[in-house]
């Protein structure tokens, strides 16, 4: 399925009765179902108090960074720079917090709420270098089409 498939069923889901978690949810299953290199995916939401990222609803292998201070890591420094962030070999990340030897790649997108950025996206493949500008333009609909559940 390709990005432009999913675009409505991301509208559908959005709009749907459930509440804001299990809607989030039901994204992270259906881009991990039907993006064959879209290995895990969760959404991280900032408390700006505290400066730390907390997970939220995901679909994947457990993890144990449930909260990660700004800075660290991908999301980390998705955070606090508010620019998506590809990282095509995680190996040569040297600001990467490993999740799991079979992660090759990240994408991180941050979720902006009225101009600021509440969270994010993130994306883990277990294959080199998959993500390309359409997944990022792909990420930034969904998070559009996120943000409508926080307005």
């Amino acid at each position: 399925m390709n990005f432009e498939t999913l675009k409505p069923e991301i509208k559908n889901i959005i709009a749907g009765k459930e509440d804001r978690n299990e809607k989030l949810l039901k994204i992270c299953q259906l881009l991990q179902d039907n993006i064959s290199y879209y290995n895990w995916v969760g959404f991280y939401f900032a408390q700006h108090e505290t400066q730390t990222l907390h997970l939220g609803p995901y679909v994947g292998d457990p993890t144990d960074h449930t909260v990660i201070p700004f800075g660290k890591g991908i999301c980390g420094q998705v955070a606090e720079s508010n620019q998506n962030f590809v990282v095509p070999d995680v190996k040569a990340q040297d600001n990467y917090i490993a999740c799991s030897l079979t992660v090759k790649s990240e994408i991180v997108v941050p979720l902006f709420v009225n101009g600021v950025n509440i969270g994010q996206i993130d994306i883990d493949s277990h294959v080199i270098n998959p993500f390309t500008a359409d997944d990022e333009r792909f990420l930034e609909f969904v998070n559009e089409q996120v943000a409508l559940l926080f307005q």
